[in-house]
Parts: C-alpha cells; sequence; structure tokens
C-alpha cells in the first residue's frame, strides 16, 4: 500500500483515509473499552486498597504472583513496551495477543497491594496486542502492521488519558527519539480519538487540570521574558530528574539481576523495600498511581498544583518507590508516577523562585515525561489538551529543554536514536 503523502492524488488520499478508518473502527471499539475497563477496575482496586490498608503487607506475595504467571504464560509479552517498538522496527513475531490479559490483570496487582506504577503502560500494551491480533486477522502485509500497532498505541494512550492528539504524536514519536516520521499520523489521529471516544461512552472521566494564573490581560500566547528564563532553568531541572528517573531505573533492574541469582526473589525483596520504606515514612501517598490521596491534605498531582499541597522532597520519594517497584519485578506504566514526580518538583521550583505553583507544577507534569521518553513534541501537545492553550508557549520552551537535558537517556531500551 502507498504511503500517506501529499502528493498522491485525491482520489488515492479518499482511499487511504477510508482504509484506514475503517481497520480503525474494530481496534478503537476494542482497545477504548478494554482501557475502560482497566480505568474502572482500576480504581476499584485503589478505592478497595485505601480501605485495607494491610494488604501492603502482601505486596511481595503478589509480586511472586506475577513473576510466575508471565514465567508460566508471558514469554516475549513481558518485554511489554519495547516489544511493540521493536516490532513496529523490525516486524518479526509479533506482538501476542496474551499480552492484554496478563498486563491488565498484573497491574491491578500491582496497585492493590502498594505498588507504585502507573497505568500507560498498561493501555498501550492492551492497543498494541489488540493491533497485533488484528493485523493478522486481516493478513495485513508488514508495512500496514507497522502502522496498525502505531495505532494501536495512539488509540490506547488517548484513551487513558484523554489527550487523543498527543496520543497520535507520542505513538510516532517515541519510536526513534529526536526524529518524527509523519506518514502514520492520519492513521493514528483516528485511531487515538476513536479510542479515546469510545472510553468516554463507557462513562470514564478523566481528571480535569486548571491553571489559574494570568499576569495582565488574556492573550492567546501568554509570555513573559522573566518568567521564560525561569521555565528554562526549571526545563534543564526536569530534564536531569528525568536523566535520573531512566538510569537508576535500568541499573537498578540490571543489579537486581546481578545479585539475586532466584529470580522471584527480585519481586519479594522490592515489595518488602516498599513496605519498610512506607513504614519509615508514615505515610501512604507514595504507594498506587498517586493522582489523588486518601487521605484530606494528602500528597499526590492534585496536591502539588497548590501552594503547600507537597513537601520539598515528595518529587524524590515517588522516584525511588516507583523505581523499586517497576525494576523489581511489578508491572503498570511509569507515565503517571512521571507525572507525580515533576508536578511535585515543579511546585517545589516555583516556591523557590517564587513564580505561580500551578503552572510549574503543570510543566513538571509534562516536561519529565518528555525527557523520561524523549517525547517533546508529543508532550507539549498533551499540555495544550490538559491545561489549555494560552501557556503553549511556556510547554514549549519546558520540553524541549528537558528533552534536551536529559541525553540519551529513555525509559524504554527499544528506542532508537
Amino acid at each position: 500500500m502507498k504511503q500517506f503523502n501529499l502528493n498522491l492524488k485525491p482520489g488515492i488520499l479518499l482511499r487511504y483515509l477510508i482504509r484506514w478508518g475503517i481497520i480503525s473502527i474494530p481496534l478503537a471499539l476494542i482497545t477504548g473499552s478494554l482501557v475502560a475497563l482497566f480505568l474502572w477496575l482500576l480504581d476499584v482496586v485503589t478505592q478497595y486498597r485505601w480501605q485495607h490498608m494491610w494488604l501492603l503487607y502482601l505486596l511481595p506475595v503478589a509480586g511472586v504472583g506475577i513473576h510466575f504467571l508471565y514465567r508460566l504464560y508471558g514469554k516475549d509479552a513481558e518485554r511489554g513496551n519495547n516489544l511493540i517498538i521493536n516490532e513496529i522496527h523490525e516486524p518479526g513475531g509479533g506482538v501476542p495477543l496474551r499480552m492484554a490479559p496478563l498486563v491488565l490483570a498484573t497491574t491491578l496487582l500491582t496497585h492493590l497491594f502498594g505498588g507504585s506504577a502507573g497505568r500507560e503502560g498498561t493501555a498501550v500494551q492492551i492497543g498494541g496486542s489488540m493491533a497485533g491480533g488484528i493485523g493478522q486477522l486481516f493478513k495485513l502485509v508488514e508495512a500496514d502492521t507497522r502502522i496498525l500497532l502505531m495505532m494501536g498505541i495512539a488509540a490506547g494512550f488517548g484513551a487513558v488519558f484523554g489527550t487523543p492528539v498527543a496520543g497520535a504524536v507520542f505513538a510516532i514519536e517515541v519510536l526513534v527519539a529526536g526524529k518524527i516520521k509523519f506518514d502514520a499520523f492520519v492513521p493514528c489521529i483516528i485511531a487515538g480519538y476513536m479510542g479515546d471516544i469510545v472510553c468516554s461512552v463507557w462513562g470514564i472521566h478523566h481528571t480535569h487540570y486548571h491553571i489559574s494564573f494570568l499576569v495582565g490581560e488574556s492573550s492567546f500566547l501568554h509570555f513573559d521574558i522573566l518568567i521564560a528564563f525561569k521555565v528554562l532553568i526549571a526545563g534543564a531541572l526536569f530534564g536531569l530528574c528525568a536523566r535520573s528517573f531512566a538510569l537508576l531505573s535500568h541499573e537498578v533492574k540490571s543489579m537486581a539481576l546481578k545479585y539475586i541469582s532466584v529470580q522471584w526473589l527480585i519481586p519479594v525483596v522490592g515489595g518488602c523495600v516498599i513496605i519498610v520504606l512506607t513504614y519509615l515514612l508514615g505515610t501512604a501517598d507514595y504507594l498506587g498511581l498517586g493522582v489523588t490521596s486518601r487521605d484530606v491534605g494528602g500528597i499526590s498531582i492534585l496536591s502539588a498544583f497548590k501552594a503547600g499541597g507537597v513537601t520539598y522532597w515528595s518529587w524524590l520519594w515517588k522516584l525511588v518507590f516507583t523505581i523499586i517497584t517497576l525494576s523489581l519485578g511489578f508491572k503498570g506504566g511509569e507515565v503517571t508516577p512521571l507525572f507525580f514526580i515533576g508536578a511535585a518538583l515543579g511546585n517545589t521550583l516555583a516556591i523557590a523562585m517564587g513564580v505561580p505553583v500551578d503552572m510549574f507544577a503543570a510543566l513538571g507534569f509534562i516536561a519529565v515525561f518528555a525527557g523520561a521518553t524523549n517525547t517533546p513534541v508529543a508532550c507539549t501537545l498533551m499540555g495544550i489538551e490538559l491545561f489549555g492553550g494560552e501557556y503553549g508557549l511556556y510547554y514549549a520552551l519546558a520540553c524541549f529543554t528537558a528533552f534536551y537535558c536529559s541525553g540519551r537517556a529513555g525509559i524504554y531500551s527499544a528506542q532508537r536514536r
């Protein structure tokens, strides 16, 4: 099939859009519905853990269960997002359908028992798994299968965060750091929007964020030279934070494999460390997703948008909890914890630099994610979709500065550079 380009005749472009639009319907229906189910179940298990905090002490046992589930049934599915990215670069064995139920079940187990993890990885793997199955059903050629897998990423990402445009660009930008090929953009934008719509139809509501700061009269794109200078400084620190997260994640995982010879003991060690840290800190705010807190006045992503809503070191503790959880055998995404880390760090920097807390929390929210995944364009668009377009210039400054300052580090080992 011919790839999309602007030099094609209108008839060919129309057939291109119709073809991918038709293919995207089953992908979006299945992916959007499964992501909706996942988000609903995630809320259920989170509420249940909040009511039964003793479940945390069973986290090591849950880790052993997750290990053996993947050992018995997972095979190459355990590679997660990296498997999908590799299959887009070099199609081989395909993305197995078993990836979706496995990652859904094990992510829920991680959250039920208190692991610090996110949801993006689960949604992306659901989308990639469904795309792989549909590609086999339609017997698509390799070039079309690559596009379909990118559509799966876009559908999962768009549905789980309610950001279809960012999801479409993320699916393309995450493949090669610093380079974007837009040949699959139209199918990805269709899949991202349809996945988000299907998820919303099931009654899933995403968290709404609001930035109240505005100096002077309202304008389409707010800009202040002093604030922009501080955004650049903060962006560099966000990038260094993202770099630390990526490097430490890989290093902790490597050390665990090197020094713990019995593999099922790795999640046992990780679970025990999480329990000890929670006891020493005297708070459960760094467990689970972290969007909201069990306690009124607790630390969370939402509280990071308010002055005094987090401590100076909240970002660091969430970083530690998440690295231990995901590097030592538990499942889930990195992105929502990265949102927490970035928003909390933005809050701390805002107070230190005398700038609006809510705006810098939003900048950290997207910029640390941009640095850790090497996707500054997608994260800039995510900022616009989540927080509004008035501060688009600041989003771009923060995300691209973080991207440059994070160096070659990234959380996806399959990403090319």
